[in-house]
């Protein structure tokens, strides 16, 4: 009992380090991750995670020497490929993707035909689509507080804007009007990309070129059902409020005011909206959280807009999407690499249904052979258990007996019988 008065003095005289009881806590630090499952945007990312991996497979077969890979070698890449199982299963899934073949007892893989083809219209893309890369780059710098991002960082999410893997080398040095490669503290690590020149034509978010085609002033959309009564009236308050656009130096406002929300919700829209799938890793875009000027606790201001952003931990990888940018599963507005792109998954569609149609083939003709076996067995039980006409009669014995059959009719029908 004293033990209980004093608990409870320390509970209510510290409402510092005891506001919730450790179970309510929990709960709350909980369910900050928890948001309602959407199977259309799940859908969207399931799909895009077999081509994530096969693209991954993809780029280690190009780079290996003479663009054959001994699956061993892609066996230990699957670690890092988050894959578990045999790379040779997972291989022969898209046979239209991946050639398997056996060469003195060993197993190499490489693109097929129709692969390498797609390989090369992918190029052609990139070399059309270097104005638009360069426009991209430099509204990322423009977006960050100094101007400069780190190279080690870009490289992480390079792919999510299409930036071929040579961007450092093929276009950076082009442009050197906009551009330039630094590095101020000298280690290796800390080189960085930065902003030669100001493009104020380039300071227009996604945002505000919409509101300029209607005429309207510029604010967020909202993608939420109409029963979601209380998240719609948050988002409308929200709204409410002047859009500020993530072009403009932040350092300004207020640390926890409205408006460096406002400006940090459009912040994190623009970026997801220079991404080729309109989604990225909440993980790696928190690496750029200094650089952006965004809070520490980037997963509580995402999951406090659920009516722009989409959280989901499928795959256990936390991913925002941009809600605006689909349309139940699919992505509205495509970019070119993302059409060959998708060319690429149509092709993966396409052998993992010839694999599992050979499959399905193959598990049908056993079970027709298990099935003709069964019957072979069942008849054979019972021709054992039915005995032999011979056997019947000389357990029967008297009339079935064939001596005892003779006598009897010779009394029946002899006279001459005593």
């Amino acid at each position: 009992m004293v033990i209980k008065m004093l608990l409870q003095n320390i509970y209510y005289c510290s409402p510092r380090l005891y506001t919730s009881p450790p179970r309510q806590q929990f709960i709350r630090n909980f369910s900050l991750w928890s948001m309602k499952k959407e199977s259309d945007l799940e859908s969207a990312l399931s799909r895009n995670r077999r081509w994530i991996v096969n693209n991954q497979i993809k780029f280690i077969i190009l780079r290996y020497p003479g663009q054959v890979v001994p699956v061993k070698f892609l066996q230990k890449k699957f670690k890092t490929l988050d894959l578990q199982g045999k790379a040779l299963n997972w291989l022969k899934k898209y046979p239209c993707c991946f050639e398997v073949y056996l060469e003195d007892d060993k197993y190499y893989c490489r693109l097929t035909k129709r692969m390498m083809f797609l390989v090369e219209e992918e190029e052609a893309i990139k070399d059309m689509q270097e104005p638009v890369f360069v426009e991209r780059l430099a509204k990322l710098l423009m977006m960050s507080l100094n101007h400069r991002l780190n190279v080690v960082k870009l490289n992480e999410i390079k792919r999510n804007f299409g930036f071929p893997d040579d961007y450092l080398i093929r276009i950076v040095p082009k442009y050197s009007d906009l551009f330039r490669v630094v590095n101020y503290s000298g280690r290796r690590s800390s080189m960085e990309i930065e902003l030669v020149s100001w493009k104020p034509d380039l300071a227009v978010t996604k945002i505000e070129a919409s509101a300029q085609k209607e005429g309207s002033q510029p604010c967020f959309s909202c993608s939420l059902p109409s029963t979601w009564v209380k998240s719609w009236e948050r988002f409308h308050k929200f709204n409410a409020a002047p859009y500020i656009s993530p072009y403009l130096d932040p350092r300004g406002l207020a640390e926890g005011s409205e408006e460096l929300e406002k400006r940090n919700v459009g912040l994190l829209h623009e970026f997801l909206s220079l991404t080729l799938w309109k989604k990225a890793s909440i993980l790696k875009l928190g690496h750029f959280r200094r650089e952006f000027g965004l809070p520490e606790k980037l997963n509580a201001l995402l999951l406090k807009h659920p009516g722009i952003f989409y959280v989901s931990n499928k795959y256990q990888i936390y991913t925002v999407l941009l809600r605006e940018g689909y349309n139940g599963s699919e992505l509205i507005d495509k970019d070119p690499l993302v059409v060959v792109k998708e060319k690429f998954g149509e092709l993966m569609q396409e052998g993992l249904h010839e694999y599992n149609r050979r499959h399905h083939l193959v598990n049908l003709e056993k079970k027709k052979k298990d099935m003709v076996l069964a019957r072979l067995d069942k008849s054979k039980d019972r021709s054992s258990e039915i005995p032999d006409n011979d056997d019947q009669a000389d357990k029967l014995g008297g009339l079935f007996d064939p001596e005892e059959r003779k006598r009897f009719y010779k009394i029946l029908f002899d006279d001459t019988a005593p």
